[in-house]
């Protein structure tokens, strides 16, 4: 009796075991369920963003036309705001799962976390740009233009070499900086935006301005710089590289970014946003070289 007693306790302590075991195993599969559902959600485009299910994307403050019309990104009217939806589109966001932001230009491209998913504002493509953040392929290819003042005592210009002695103004970080010290001097004072390069011209604090030329002929359009002309093209400023969607460094939407421009640029809309939004604004000038 006593050795059956301590047979049946033995037979328990088992059956005890091996439930345990079978428990332990459950839960194990349903751990690597989960798991696989993750991965699953990983491969989602639309769940890798700051914001899961919203595409975050930063512009500048403001943001000019024609690339965004009345400073209003989300009404995506201009051509960067055009084509920043059509980009959202083909990764699965609809419009209203776009959120706006801005960001300061200098900052976009700097090292470091950022709180959005991808900013558009003219960006250059550059090697060293590449160091700090992710781009997307062209979008655009700009080239550099020059403002005066009509009255400015550099309006008869005809030459690079005639704005050797002038006081040049660009943004800080950009191609015009590039070309401006390759071309005509190394003297050059930098502002932090387009607004503030503007009203340095307008307020005589220097005698010539640098920057795209889309910007140059919207500004004097639109009177930024009152009583100003287009001097003319930098020859040879056109951007090889062009302008890309900046995100953050090794983001998760880059390549899909890229794809989606690319499909944009194949597909002929590119082509058609560019003919409805910048065509004005790339007319013929004259070419300083």
């Amino acid at each position: 009796m006593f050795n059956n007693t301590k047979g049946l306790i033995r037979v328990a302590a088992a059956t005890v075991s091996a439930m345990a075991l079978i428990f332990t195993a459950a839960c194990g599969s349903s751990s690597n369920q989960s798991t696989g559902s993750d991965t699953a959600d990983s491969s989602d485009i639309t769940q890798q963003t700051v914001t899961p299910g919203k595409l975050t994307i930063a512009t500048g403050e403001p943001a000019y036309e024609p690339w965004v019309m009345n400073d209003k990104p989300e009404s995506g009217e201009g051509y960067e705001a055009a084509v920043a939806y059509d980009v959202a589109e083909k990764l699965g966001f609809k419009k209203s799962d776009v959120v706006w932001v801005r960001t300061t230009f200098d900052s976009a491209i700097a090292p470091g976390a950022k709180d959005w998913d991808m900013n558009i504002q003219q960006f250059g493509i550059t090697d060293a740009r590449k160091k700090a953040v992710d781009f997307s392929s062209s979008y655009y290819n700009d080239s550099q233009a020059v403002i005066v003042k009509k009255d400015g005592k550099f309006a008869n210009a005809k030459s690079l070499a005639d704005l050797k002695d002038a006081t040049i103004g660009v943004m800080v970080g950009t191609l015009a900086y590039d070309y401006v010290k390759k071309s005509i001097k190394e003297d050059i004072q930098t502002f932090n935006d387009d607004a503030a390069l503007a009203q340095a011209l307008d307020a005589g604090q220097i005698d010539a301005l640098v920057t795209s030329t889309v910007e140059c002929v919207y500004m004097v359009q639109s009177e930024q710089v009152k009583d100003a002309t287009v001097l003319g093209r930098i020859a040879g400023s056109e951007d090889k590289n062009g302008m890309g969607i900046v995100l953050p460094k090794d983001s998760k939407l880059t390549a899909a970014t890229t794809k989606a421009v690319d499909e944009l640029n194949s597909d002929g809309t590119l082509k058609q946003l560019q003919d409805k939004w910048l065509a004005e604004y790339t007319t013929d000038l004259t070419e300083l070289k």
